[in-house]
Parts: structure tokens; C-alpha cells; sequence
């Protein structure tokens, strides 16, 4: 794995309730630290969404289990790095109970209060020993600053070599509200969260909102963030996006504040869903598709999906190769019906296609130099009608088949 690059850093206040740490557990092969630990004062609220991949890992059956049990509330998050503790049958999901067990024990409360997370490798039994005799280091690591934080952050990441964070606050009638999430995933990131590498995501906040409500807002915003990125296209097993609430703010998730919210939560899941594909496993181009002028917002999602999906398209962007065919053949593929000629394509700004035709202002060189950016758009006008989808997605490099061929040797 690449050293870990620090792109951005945890300012203060965080969150007010919360407390995390990170320990080596020896998970990861690397040595470095693998189980993260985040605790609530009190059982916070929380919000959830999973992968929607008809195989999901032994912590996604067993936190589905305890949010039932408990009404949706969380003492404590555990999260293992290095194994996905997925396709491992009986044993994996009995050890994802003895690590929430443990946990439970060395907090005094029940076992379902505790949100278990795994993420790595497939199919490799989960040695669970381990994170049970770290348990307690972990425990006593645990700190309410800015440095316990972005330990938490680090230790959830595999083959990412960025931090990814992001801070919002607000303030209602003099009372400040605080968020602050954390993400992991760089490979095996397509998701299509529902509302019961890997992505996962983290999200606190000191709001006092419950449970139903959390998961409400949080599926609004995970619908144009995290559901709106791609790096690869394949749907992890263990993808999760978490959200949980102390509310020791004192602001209640009412009036003026589930505005202001609303708008803070969803700045928080577009900042980290950016990150995670600028973070993509060999990325060096994000390309943004703008897909406009569809028949609906259902239209505009499946053509923006297809094209950011498509390896010739991908494999184009990634020698900065303005093959506007292959973009046109994609889109007519997605399973919608649009007029040919009446689509309008630029790439950087530049014209490369209009109404069945290649551009009468096509300037290859110039749109060659445009795709060298590190991020530049892909706007499409598919014709007149009211539907739109903003999609954030990359190219796909030698680097990535490198990683990927030799995962699990």
C-alpha cells in the first residue's frame, strides 16, 4: 500500500459526546494501526444505510440485528481494517458477536449497542483473538481530541492513500451544532446504498434527532453523493454509511435546525464522496459527467452510469484521449431512449459533438490538453427534457489492474 498522503487535517470542535482511538490489533499485514474505536457518552441515534449487493459481510447481518434490538441506538462503533470478515458462514458472524461482546464488556452495556464494521480482503476467516486482546487498548487510547479523530480516520483505510474527512457547523439561537465525517474506499466502490475496497463512512454529530429521522436525512443525502460516484463499478459486500447523534448540542432536529442540517449533512457526504474517487486506486483523472436535457432524473442517472462504468470510456480518459464515440456509444446502451441528434457533448468546456455530428468547432489538441487536468467535466446535453444527474467517477489506469491483480497473494 501507498504511504498514507495528508491532504487535510481535523480542526476543533468536534462533536460533542464522542470519543475514538485507533490500536494495531495485527489484522493488517502492514503492521499498521487496524481497529478503530468511536463511543458515545450515551447511546447516540443513528442513521444507516447499507450496500444493497445481495451478499453482505457478518457485521452487516449482525448491525442490522442490534440497531433492531436497540431502536436504533449506538454505544459504541468497532472497526476492523485488513479483513472483510465476508463469505466466512457461521464462524464470521459468531466472531463479529464476540467482538461486539467484547466491547460491551469493557463499557458495562449491552452487546446489541454496539455497530460492528469490517473491511478487506474476502473470504478469510476473521481472527478475532486478536481484536478481542485489543479491546482494551483500544478503550484506553480513547480521546475527545482533534489527534484521536484522525487516528479513527487512519486506521479504517486499506489501499487508500489519503485521509478523507470532512467538518460543517451551524448555529441555531446561539447553540452550535458540529459535524464530522470520515471515509474509507479507493477500490470496489460503486455503490447503491439502501436504507436497512469497500466504502465505509462515518458521520457524528452532536444533534439531537432520532433514529428515524437520522436514517430520513441521511438517505436524501446519500442519493446525490455517495450513490452518485463510481471508481470501478463493482458493489462492495460490506459498504455502510453510518450516522450517529449524541445530542449533547442541545439543538433538536426541529424548526430552523433540520433546514440547516440538512444542508451541513449534505456538504459533509459530497466532500467524502469526492475524496474517495479522487483517492480511486490508480486514479490521475476525476472526470465529472453533467448529464442534462433526459427525459427524467431516472434517465440521466442510468446514462451517467453506463458511461462512467464503460472501460473504453474509462481507459480513454485515462491517456486523456477525447473519443467523444465512445462516450455517445455508451450513453446509447444505458437502456433509455434519446434523439441522437440531439445531443450536445463538451469535454472541458470544449465542443467535441453537436446534433449527430463531431463539432464543427473541434479542436483535438485543445481538448487533449483540457483532459490532462487532473478533474475537468464531461457536459452532455441529451436533448430538451427536464432530467438531470451530476456524477463523479475516473479513469482507469495500469496502476489499478496492478493493485487489484495482486490483492490477495
Amino acid at each position: 500500500m501507498n504511504e498514507l498522503i495528508k491532504t487535510s487535517f481535523i480542526s476543533e470542535p468536534l462533536p460533542l459526546g464522542f470519543r475514538w482511538s485507533a490500536v494495531r490489533a495485527g489484522i493488517k499485514s502492514s503492521g499498521k494501526p487496524d481497529l478503530a474505536l468511536a463511543t458515545c457518552d450515551t447511546p447516540a441515534e443513528a442513521g444507516v444505510m447499507y450496500t444493497s449487493n445481495q451478499v453482505v459481510a457478518a457485521p452487516i447481518t449482525v448491525g442490522r440485528r442490534h440497531l433492531a434490538a436497540t431502536g436504533g441506538k449506538v454505544r459504541a462503533v468497532i472497526v476492523n481494517a485488513g479483513n472483510a470478515n465476508c463469505a466466512t458462514g457461521e464462524p464470521g458472524i459468531e466472531a463479529c458477536h464476540k467482538s461486539c461482546v467484547a466491547v460491551a464488556d469493557a463499557f458495562g452495556c449491552v452487546f446489541d449497542e454496539i455497530f460492528p464494521s469490517s473491511t478487506g480482503i474476502i473470504g478469510v476467516p476473521l481472527p478475532v483473538e486478536k481484536l478481542v486482546a485489543a479491546v482494551p487498548i483500544a478503550k484506553a487510547a480513547l480521546g475527545s481530541q482533534s489527534e484521536s479523530a484522525e487516528a479513527f480516520a487512519t486506521a479504517i483505510l486499506t489501499t487508500d492513500t489519503k485521509l478523507k474527512v470532512a467538518q460543517e457547523t451551524f448555529t441555531i439561537d446561539g447553540k452550535t451544532v458540529n459535524l464530522f465525517g470520515c471515509a474509507k474506499g479507493a477500490g470496489m466502490i460503486g455503490p447503491q446504498l439502501v436504507p436497512h475496497a469497500t466504502m465505509l463512512v462515518y458521520i457524528f454529530t452532536d444533534l439531537a434527532a432520532c433514529s428515524a429521522h437520522l436514517t430520513a436525512m441521511l438517505a436524501t443525502a446519500v442519493k446525490t453523493s455517495f450513490d452518485c460516484i463510481s471508481i470501478d463499478g463493482d458493489m462492495s459486500t460490506n459498504d455502510t454509511v453510518l450516522l450517529l447523534a449524541s445530542g449533547k448540542s442541545g439543538v433538536a432536529a426541529e424548526d430552523d435546525a433540520v433546514p440547516a442540517f440538512e444542508a451541513a449533512l449534505q456538504r459533509v457526504c459530497d466532500a467524502l464522496a469526492y475524496k474517495i474517487v479522487d483517492d480511486g486506486e490508480g486514479v490521475t483523472h476525476v472526470v465529472t459527467l453533467d448529464i442534462s436535457g433526459a427525459a427524467s432524473n431516472e434517465d440521466a442517472l442510468a446514462i451517467a452510469k453506463t458511461i462512467a462504468t464503460s472501460p473504453l470510456c474509462k481507459t480513454a480518459w485515462s491517456s486523456a484521449d477525447p473519443n467523444w464515440g465512445r462516450l455517445l456509444a455508451a450513453a446509447g446502451r444505458a437502456g433509455v431512449p434519446f434523439d441522437a441528434g440531439q445531443v450536445q457533448i463538451a469535454i472541458g468546456g470544449l465542443p467535441v459533438f453537436e446534433f449527430g455530428v463531431r463539432a464543427e468547432a473541434f479542436d483535438e489538441p485543445a481538448t487533449h490538453a483540457a483532459m490532462n487536468a487532473r478533474a475537468y467535466t464531461i457536459a452532455i446535453q441529451m436533448g430538451r427534457g427536464p432530467g438531470r444527474a451530476h456524477f463523479i467517477t475516473c479513469d482507469l489506469t495500469h496502476e489499478y489492474v496492478s493493485i487489484n491483480a495482486d490483492y490477495s497473494t
